[in-house]
């Protein structure tokens, strides 16, 4: 009976001890994310100062004719004898409808760039969390999930605001069903359009990086890519249709080629992985 009791107090003590460590690792978690998050109210709030900048240059830049984009078309489609690729500028008006419409595009537009500058420090964040959970080992083969995160993140997001954004505004723009309808634009819905395209374009970008974890976790491997290729063609060619809305293969493919190189990317990062696993069931049959 005593030996019962004695049993059941030491199980109980057992279960106490992993109910503290599951809270404790809460309250790491709720850290990481509050450092995460005061980082971008900074970022917020450095947008806020460099509001007329941000909105003016940045966020208007690819409605007006002088967009650095449509300069490059232009010379591209002259060198190459290609019409309709010198944008020459719309009379479509940008107009707010609503009585705060003026301060929600100031709010959003700092809000979004504060959370695409702190996003690097947001993973730095998540990084150390899981980081005391790994061996040595794989925290030296997954040492530079920030850098590779973070740079793919803002390589998509500068695609997206140089490549997607101007392409899309300059069709949509100057597509017409009828001459009886006016076009007017209102500021949110332009919000929401560069918005959409440039943090999508981003999180597009960090296909190798779920590929990666993919690949770790054994649910994908390089030979299921490879064989699949063709589906991962015709699927990225759908997107790349969705994402620019424009009838001219030139331009659909200005978006398709670097998805399909991403994916080709992928193939490689899983392939290594693979390697990395085999190499380690070797080891671990050899002693």
């Amino acid at each position: 009976m005593a030996n019962k009791l004695f049993s059941a107090i030491k199980d109980k003590g057992k279960s106490l001890e992993s109910e503290m460590s599951f809270f404790e690792h809460l309250e790491a978690l709720r850290w990481h994310l509050i450092r995460a998050a005061i980082a971008i109210v900074i970022f917020t709030l450095l947008a806020f100062y460099f509001q007329h900048f941000l909105i003016d240059t940045v966020i208007l830049g690819p409605w007006h004719k002088d967009f650095w984009t449509y300069g490059v078309m232009c010379k591209v489609g002259t060198a190459l004898h290609l019409d309709g690729w010198c944008f020459q500028g719309s009379t479509t008006k940008l107009i707010n409808t609503q009585m705060a419409g003026q301060f929600n595009l100031m709010m959003n537009a700092c809000l979004t760039a504060g959370m695409v500058l702190g996003i690097p420090y947001f993973l730095y964040e998540v990084w150390k969390f899981i980081s005391p959970a790994l061996h040595e080992k794989e925290k030296k083969a997954a040492s530079g999930f920030v850098f590779y995160a973070s740079s793919l993140f803002f390589l998509g997001v500068l695609f997206g605001y140089f490549v997607i954004t101007p392409l899309s505004v300059q069709f949509l723009v100057g597509f017409d069903v009828s001459d009886t309808i006016q076009t007017m634009i209102d500021t949110s819905s332009y919000m929401s359009t560069v918005t959409t395209l440039t943090l999508g374009s981003g999180l597009v970008f960090e296909l190798p990086i779920l590929i990666y974890l993919l690949a770790s976790l054994g649910v994908l491997n390089a030979g299921l890519m490879r064989r699949t290729r063709r589906y991962a063609i015709l699927i990225i060619l759908i997107i790349a249709a969705i994402i620019t809305p424009t009838p001219d293969m030139m331009t659909m493919s200005v978006v398709a080629v670097p998805l399909l190189f991403l994916y080709e990317v992928g193939i490689w990062v899983a392939a290594g992985v693979g390697k990395r696993r085999d190499k380690k069931n070797e080891e671990v049959m050899s002693s």
